[in-house]
């Protein structure tokens, strides 16, 4: 799994690789503001943070045109901040405001921007994985040229969707990118409990499906194996499944189970925080302190501005219960 870095920078402009880390840091603080807003009751129902998957997001968005197509489960807002959704607009869903990118109705865990090809975070474990293998099936037959992404995590790899979801969509050779965040815990069920194999790729092997592991605390490796099958995909030669082994620092959501307390563990996490080890790389690249730290001030203030565009904006009306339920003919 390890990546040469400088060869794969070569090809990218230092204000792509800010972009990455501005994003990085933007994903990260939008996370953390999200945990802060649930303590104080802002946010109804839950959250589910993606806290040190933050590569995941960052470098497989990074490998995809502005047309092509996403889909991902409810720890989904990083993977949107990425594909280019506003912060202002997300945070304001989480917060079940009018102002929201589904006017407040959807919550965490059902957020959708058509106009950055966001076809919906879903609620219900490996729900998804069908419903975008149809879309890509749907852009096959369209000719559109988009390849959709997947994103899902270990414990969704266990229901029945996801293994049909491989045999049709390879069958067809549609064009998708199935991301599995392996971040070890389905909840508080290790990986080594729930399935049989040491590897989810093992899975894609058994349909003839293209495949790779990666790790997924390594934006460069993410992207590397990302842009691979994006362009595999476009090329008209069917779907892979990429394995991104990484960790998830906090509990499964906001209320729930699932976070470990063991000190050896969360520090055996800590230390492989994509963040850190991104600004390492850059900074061994050449790029200065100044510019790293320009990025992060930038984070911070685009995430702090959403809190207060959320905060400030209104609840849905009641009248609005009854609006967009029914499509227009």
């Amino acid at each position: 799994m390890e990546t040469d870095v400088a060869l794969i920078a070569n090809d990218i402009s230092r204000e792509v690789l800010l972009s990455w880390y501005k994003q990085m840091h933007t994903i990260r603080a939008f996370e953390e503001n999200a945990i802060e807003l649930f303590s104080k009751g802002f946010i109804t129902g839950s959250t589910h943070p993606s806290i040190a998957q933050e590569a995941i997001a960052v470098g497989t968005c990074a490998a995809l045109q502005p047309d092509d197509l996403l889909l991902a489960t409810y720890r989904g807002h990083g993977q949107c901040i990425a594909k280019g959704a506003d912060p202002k607009l997300l945070m304001a869903e989480l917060l079940s405001r009018a102002t929201g990118y589904c006017k407040g109705k959807g919550g965490s865990m059902h957020l959708c921007d058509i106009s950055h090809g966001i076809f919906g975070t879903n609620a219900i474990v490996a729900a998804h994985i069908p419903i975008a293998g149809g879309v890509a099936l749907a852009s096959m037959l369209q000719k559109t040229g988009q390849v959709t992404v997947c994103f899902f995590g270990d414990g969704a790899c266990c229901e029945g969707e996801f293994f049909e979801t491989l045999n049709l969509s390879q069958l067809w050779k549609v064009p998708l990118v199935l991301i599995c965040e392996n971040n070890e815990y389905a909840i508080s069920v290790h990986v080594s409990k729930s399935q049989a194999t040491p590897d989810i790729t093992d899975r894609a092997k058994g349909f003839g499906m293209r495949n790779a592991i990666v790790d997924g605390n390594d934006v460069f490796a993410v992207y590397r194996e990302a842009l691979s099958a994006v362009q595999h995909a476009r090329g008209g030669n069917g779907p892979t499944l990429i394995e991104c082994k990484t960790v998830r620092w906090e509990r499964h959501s906001a209320f729930s189970a699932g976070r470990y307390e063991d000190p050896e563990e969360r520090q055996r996490w800590r230390k492989v925080d994509p963040i850190p080890r991104f600004r390492t790389q850059l900074l061994e690249m050449g790029l200065l302190e100044h510019q790293l730290q320009a990025m992060e001030d930038l984070a911070k203030t685009i995430v702090r501005e959403a809190v207060e565009f959320a905060l400030n904006s209104p609840a849905p009306s009641p009248e609005s219960l009854l609006e967009d339920i029914f499509a227009e003919s």
